[in-house]
């Protein structure tokens, strides 16, 4: 306010004297010869210069009047954003990243087609981790791999749920694997930093080239549902098979979710389906143990993780519904389409 009446202050006087001057000017051509065609055109060249130095001033007084205006503006704007962290710093733990609308919605749509696939074989990481990647490309990548944990442990969660209402779930197998994975993925997590994985990935390529082969010629493989070990054979057998996969779901992670259906179907004599509803329970305590990594760090994007969940839940409700509905014939196809897709991946990673 002082600022305005300042600039309105200084604007009046300097008008004053223009004017003044200008009258003066006049004043002393009429006292003199008017006839004087050399005065006459003076007196125009000196009220033509006091115009333009007027409109100088008018133009000068205007642009600095506008820049403090807008510098003003812009303190006000950056108090007010640095506020607004502020607060949202202190009721989210997590960083604060400005996305986008369409951004939001390509990250919803693509954690919507993984829900889809992880809650019937597995894989939804092959979908999600490369959308957010691509989103986010400055981000982190910790933090990135933390929103993504958050966001499936929700999905697989869901599908858990859903396939204990319909499936009579294996719980002797189940709960040992599942306890043997929360705790040897999180020592799979602390060995990253001194183990190679990139020596990993032609074992990888080649064992889900295996699994692929294997489930592919062999027509019966998963059509039926019979266990084969009980007591503590079953025991032991799933201390084996979730401590396995639990490391190697902590230290590299890629196809977890279809290694477990195979294991689960080799070993145990489930069905595709049975496989992949035991599958899931483990997945959730895998993804447990690596958000009990990520969380207390703060790699994560809170907002985009409850999205990108939501996402996750509606594609399980899809894929659960079909696994339930078309039976283990429909999750052995959609098991070779990924697995397939597996193995291109990997065989682009490692060539």
């Amino acid at each position: 306010m002082r600022q305005g009446i300042t600039y309105q202050f200084c604007l009046h006087i300097k008008t004053i004297k223009i004017i003044l001057a200008t009258s003066l000017l006049i004043t002393s051509c009429l006292t003199l010869n008017t006839d004087s065609y050399g005065r006459l055109f003076r007196l125009k060249k000196s009220c033509t210069d006091l115009w333009i130095k007027l409109n100088n001033l008018r133009e000068n007084l205007q642009r600095r009047l506008v820049y403090r205006l807008s510098t003003a503006y812009t303190r006000v704007i950056h108090s007010k954003l640095a506020d607004r962290d502020v607060f949202l710093h202190s009721i989210l733990p997590g960083p604060i990243v400005t996305v986008e609308f369409s951004q939001i919605g390509i990250l919803a749509f693509a954690s919507l087609f993984a829900g889809f696939i992880d809650s019937v074989v597995g894989g939804g990481g092959l979908i999600q981790i490369p959308a957010i990647f691509s989103v986010l490309p400055k981000e982190l990548p910790a933090t990135l791999f933390g929103t993504n944990k958050i966001a499936s442990v929700f999905g697989t969660a869901n599908a858990a749920w859903r396939y204990s209402q319909r499936v009579a779930m294996p719980w002797g197998t189940t709960l040992p694997a599942a306890a043997a994975a929360l705790a040897c993925s999180y020592l799979g997590a602390m060995c990253v930093a001194w183990l190679p994985r990139d020596l990993l990935r032609p074992m990888i390529l080649v064992m889900l080239i295996g699994a692929a082969a294997y489930t592919f010629w062999r027509k019966d493989f998963g059509a039926l549902h019979r266990p084969q070990h009980a007591g503590r054979r079953e025991f032991a057998y799933a201390l084996i098979v979730g401590g396995v996969i639990g490391f190697y779901d902590g230290f590299f992670g890629p196809g977890t979710g279809s290694f477990l259906i195979f294991l689960f179907i080799r070993f145990f004599g489930f069905d595709f389906l049975h496989a992949s509803a035991a599958a899931k329970i483990v997945n959730v305590a895998t993804n447990l143990a690596a958000i009990a990594y990520f969380a207390p760090n703060g790699y994560y994007l809170p907002v985009l993780a409850v999205v990108m969940a939501i996402g996750n839940i509606g594609g399980s409700f899809l894929g659960t519904h079909l696994a339930l509905r078309h039976g283990s014939g429909f999750v052995r196809k959609v098991f070779l389409i990924v697995v397939s897709a597996l193995i291109v991946k990997f065989a682009w990673d490692t060539f």
